[in-house]
């Protein structure tokens, strides 16, 4: 049998590979190959193909800079290892030319070419030669060159909406993080979705203000019949939030529950994997483990979002800040809108319904000629395992009657405001009489997260009914006049099965936010999402984060 015998390896104690001499006699350890040169290696280089006449182009012949600069750098090291060209042999050689002949060009006949100089003329004398020249050029073209350069102008292609190329929007954090910030954990809102509690048990607390009935001319309204949206300058709104609330300040007093919250900002939670936009809620936790679940004053929580979750939503840049479809524009004229619709759609206050409690946020001696808008506060406390009892304040804004029953509602409005400019949406006064549903579609595509968020206030406050009411600008170009197109009228339950929200898991997101914060210690936390990642970061922040800058505007104001 053959045997292997094992070489000679000198050791080096010193340093890696043999160790290093000057003997080159037959003898010696490395006289094999003291000549050969050595070649440094990283594992972190790239190893190319032993033949690669690719690797320095890119896609039609043009060369790619950072391998020319890679390559660049190489160049005088490990010579022995550089290919050398033989001149003899290099001299032999001949490429083949392969290059097509350059067709003959075409030559439009004597008449044809008198015509198009005519037209020329007469272009140019009404000030139109270059669009003429432009467009001759561009029908002129094959059709895939047109496309292509199409693209290149950002003119969109197919299944675009004719938008072209987007490219990513960066947009800003809701909240600028500090550095005595402490980050606790972050959480994907995806995962957020398998998340699923049973749904509470409910028990009404409280009731405040008053309601007016609904007027059923609303839901006669089509685009032949259209009505005209009011402004409604004699109403005032309270977006108060938790902490503000005397309602909810005494029944944390008399320990009424352990969590408080408004509907708006669980709604917010509930509906928060669907969102798109940066958003912030803050969470104080007193020592005897009371929640509150609480915004900013100065956050833009209470304006609604328009087209957010739209395959290209509008996008802000630094030429468009006088844009009537600017982001923050349509957010404002939106939120103008839905408070408009909700108090237009109701009756006058002959058949209003009072109850016990007036408006708590109304002041006379302050009213200066404005009255309260026709809501009325339910305080509710929701019922979870473990102990977990949520009091939140929900709205309602009339009554509806329903063969001499009356039921409560809440009163929404969806709004169009240019669907030449909004990718993705169709034009409401060609569809809205006849395929409704095809416009509820759209609009729960590009507005998911706040129809998600109208559904869980809906059930929140135990409404009966949902009216939602499509409103369009009566003028693309005017952000100021809108008209009525339609009304529809929706069961909530029924409303968040046509909308796959699952109440299940709506609950399972507030009972995870509240099983978390229980084990935190006391203190103030900051729940906020990424702007441009589908994550949410818990921070826990100082106890005057936010308060000195409210003190501020106080003093500017």
């Amino acid at each position: 049998m053959s045997t292997f015998q094992i070489p000679y390896v000198p050791p080096n104690p010193s340093s890696w590979g043999p160790p290093e001499t000057d003997d080159t006699s037959a003898n010696a350890p490395k006289a094999k190959f003291h000549l050969l040169p050595y070649a440094p290696f990283g594992r972190s280089d790239r190893i190319g193909r032993a033949a690669d006449f690719t690797s320095s182009t890119s896609w039609g012949g043009r060369p790619q800079y950072k391998d020319r600069r890679r390559y660049g750098e190489d160049q005088g090291k490990n010579e022995g290892f550089q290919y050398r060209v033989d001149s003899a042999e290099q001299s032999s050689f001949q490429l083949v030319d392969t290059t097509r002949a350059a067709p003959k060009r075409f030559v439009a006949p004597a008449r044809r070419r008198q015509q198009q100089n005519r037209l020329r003329q007469l272009n140019a004398r009404r000030g139109g030669a270059q669009a003429n020249d432009r467009e001759t050029n561009r029908y002129n073209q094959p059709q895939r060159t047109r496309r292509r350069n199409n693209w290149s102008r950002g003119g969109g292609g197919r299944g675009h909406g004719g938008r072209g190329w987007q490219s990513r929007v960066d947009r800003q954090a809701s909240v600028a993080v500090r550095s005595d910030w402490v980050k606790v954990d972050e959480y994907d809102l995806v995962k957020l979705t398998k998340l699923r509690a049973d749904v509470p048990k409910e028990e009404d607390l409280l009731w405040c203000g008053f309601l007016d009935q609904y007027n059923d001319v609303y839901d006669k309204v089509s685009t032949k019949s259209s009505t005209s949206l009011k402004r409604s300058e004699t109403k005032e709104f309270y977006p108060v939030t938790t902490m503000d609330d005397p309602v909810i300040e005494k029944l944390a007093i008399e320990n009424a529950g352990n969590v408080f919250a408004t509907d708006a900002i669980l709604a917010h939670l509930m509906s928060s994997p669907r969102s798109v936009y940066p958003w912030d809620i803050i969470v104080q936790k007193l020592p005897n483990g009371t929640l509150f679940f609480d915004k900013r004053d100065s956050s833009q929580f209470d304006y609604l979002t328009v087209n957010e979750t739209a395959n290209i939503p509008p996008s802000k840049s630094e030429d468009d800040s006088n844009d009537i479809n600017n982001p923050d524009r349509l957010s404002l004229e939106a939120t103008m809108i839905n408070q408009n619709f909700s108090q237009q759609v109701l009756k006058s206050s002959k058949s209003r319904k009072q109850f016990p409690l007036p408006n708590p946020f109304f002041d006379e001696d302050d009213a200066d000629g404005m009255e309260p808008a026709s809501v009325a506060f339910r305080y509710r406390k929701f019922t979870l395992p473990d102990d977990i009892q949520i009091v939140v304040r929900t709205e309602l804004h009339g009554i509806v009657k329903k063969r001499s029953e009356s039921q409560y509602m809440t009163a929404f409005a969806l709004n169009e405001f240019d669907s030449r400019v909004a990718a993705g949406s169709i034009n409401w006064r060609d569809k809205i009489d006849s395929q409704r549903g095809a416009v509820l579609a759209t609009e729960l595509k590009n507005n998911s997260c706040k129809l998600a968020k109208w559904t869980a206030q809906s059930l929140l406050s135990g409404a009966d009914q949902m009216k939602i009411g499509f409103v369009s600008r009566s003028n693309p170009k005017n952000s100021y006049e809108h008209t009525i197109l339609a009304t529809q009228f929706y069961r909530p339950k029924d409303f968040a099965t046509q909308i796959t929200l699952n109440v299940s898991n709506m609950w399972g997101i507030v009972k995870m936010w509240v099983d978390l914060m229980k084990e935190m210690e006391a203190g103030k936390y900051v729940i906020m999402r990424e702007p441009n990642r589908a994550v949410v970061k818990l921070y826990k922040v100082p106890i005057g984060t936010f308060e000195e800058d409210d003190d501020e505007e106080e003093e500017d104001a």
